[in-house]
């Protein structure tokens, strides 16, 4: 009798076996069911959440993952201010020539070549000058200079929802975002930023008050976008949507140029592939969105992928990063609807 159990238990051990691999196959049956499966597993590496969303702006195929979920867009908001700019230079109220007088209260943290241009007094750049530095190398003085002659966080978010794009929100410059990440609350959009006030309020803080803002920080819906928000609006752009094709060119152009995040999504496609990108990062958030050219006339697909409280560090954030955009580029180039 035992050994007539101990043989039932051991037969029915396989049919659940076997079950669960046929399931396991039927479960993943599909390209997107495949893709799905491998995103899960690099999200899973993370320790966070990593949210996707992409285009083929030819035909309109799509896939999403965590498409409906809110992350920290980092720089990567810089694209919506971008077209907030260029949407008032259509209409007249600016022109990219017109020359913007650099001060000290304009150097924020995450400064490049703005903050060596100020060792000379005196500094003017034309807007066309600091949205290619908002853009090409992330400069955060060009971006909240190009935010001020956009009219402001609010002005941004207005022109996201006059374009149909809920789920986009700029709230705050960089030096407001960057000091709420570190647990320093007096800086808002009205007030100039000064270096050393940033000093003497973090030395107020504790290890642990930093810490807790970082937490709040990931769980805070300003200056968030989801992925599928985010790849509508790259979409938008490349269609000539909401800016003309002179203009939509024209961004287009310097997010080709982009000198960051070479291990992002361009990281593990074939030399030479052409992509038009913005990178972001900030603590535990790593992204990167664009649109990747496909070869042999395989169209164009829009790229969006943003990790947030991730426990591994950019690095790996990085690579996985690139390894999904590798995983997109091969999903619209080998497999049909």
């Amino acid at each position: 009798m035992r050994k007539n159990k101990s043989f039932l238990c051991v037969f029915l051990g396989i049919i659940l076996f076997v079950n669960a691999k046929i399931f396991s196959q039927t479960e993943a049956n599909t390209p997107e069911d495949r893709l799905k499966n491998e995103i899960m597993w690099f999200e899973e590496i993370t320790g966070g959440s990593v949210g996707v969303g992409s285009i083929h702006l030819e035909s309109g195929r799509s896939f999403y993952y965590n498409e409906n979920i809110r992350y920290p867009m980092a720089s990567t908001y810089k694209i919506p201010v971008a077209v907030q700019l260029l949407s008032l230079v259509e209409k007249g109220e600016i022109q990219l020539s017109d020359m913007i007088e650099i001060k000290k209260t304009d150097l924020h943290p995450g400064s490049g070549i703005i903050s060596s241009l100020l060792d000379d007094p005196g500094v003017i750049l034309s807007i066309h000058n600091l949205l290619e530095m908002m853009i090409l190398i992330s400069d955060n003085s060009a971006a909240d200079l190009c935010m001020k002659q956009a009219g402001g966080s609010a002005a941004v978010t207005q022109k996201m929802r006059e374009i149909g794009i809920k789920d986009i929100d700029v709230n705050r410059p960089t030096y407001v975002l960057i000091a709420d990440y570190l647990g320093v609350k007096t800086f808002t959009e009205r007030k100039d930023y000064i270096d050393e006030e940033l000093d003497h309020e973090l030395e107020k803080l504790s290890e642990e008050e930093r810490e807790i803002a970082s937490d709040a920080f990931n769980q805070d819906p300003q200056d968030t976008a989801t992925p599928a928000a985010m790849a509508m609006l790259l979409k938008k752009i490349w269609d000539n949507e909401i800016l003309s094709e002179e203009n939509s060119c024209l961004l287009l152009d310097i997010m080709e140029r982009c000198e960051t995040g070479e291990t992002r999504i361009k990281g593990m496609l074939p030399e030479g592939t052409v992509v038009y990108h913005k990178t972001g990062t900030i603590g535990q958030t790593t992204n990167d969105v664009g649109i990747v050219e496909l070869p042999w006339d395989a169209g164009s697909i829009v790229v969006v992928i943003f990790i947030k409280e991730a426990e591994v560090d950019n690095e790996q954030s990085e690579k996985i990063i690139a390894e999904i955009a590798r995983s997109l580029y091969d999903f619209y180039l080998f497999t049909d609807e």
